[in-house]
């Protein structure tokens, strides 16, 4: 087995119960081997981002301890979406669940498929709000507090859930 790395994961779902689809998902996540769930932030409620003519989102950040590579994990994360019924039909559409892979450990990967640390979640109300309640003092690679982000994504609407 490697070496644990802490990981953080981004959740997303605006079809056939979101909000039951983050909590399959945790789940399932929860019983891969080499993945220790740490923490997850509330659920939010978030406007869609790009394709707007669709409900809105249920999101939420997991923080994780794993064994696996980031391709592992990146694979792991892609079997949950296929499991839970996700189809690709266009960018930003709506879909049964959304999983991405925010940062791993200190990171930086940028392979096809897989960026890490992800290139807009530093953009997003709907990931930095539920990091940042999970992790206040995290610094993302290369840019710095997530904390420092804040002001720039204020004008986004999320509504806690739970």
């Amino acid at each position: 087995m490697s070496e644990s790395q802490r990981a953080f994961i981004a959740l997303g779902a605006n079809m056939d119960d979101p909000a039951g689809q983050l909590t399959a998902a945790l789940q399932m996540l929860a019983m891969i081997p080499g993945i220790r769930m740490l923490h997850c932030s509330r659920f939010y409620a978030s406007a869609p981002v790009g394709y707007a003519d669709q409900p809105d989102f249920v999101n939420a950040v997991a923080e994780i301890s794993t064994t696996l590579s980031p391709k592992q994990l990146l694979e792991a994360l892609l079997a949950v979406e296929a499991a839970r019924g996700r189809t690709r039909s266009f960018r930003n559409a709506p879909r049964t669940l959304d999983l991405d892979v925010l940062l791993y450990g200190d990171a930086i990967i940028n392979e096809p498929g897989l960026n890490v640390p992800h290139p807009r979640m530093h953009e997003r109300a709907f990931v930095l709000v539920p990091l940042l309640e999970i992790a206040p003092d995290l610094d993302i690679p290369v840019l710095g507090p997530a904390q420092a982000f804040l002001g720039k994504v204020a004008s986004q609407q999320l509504k806690p859930l739970r």
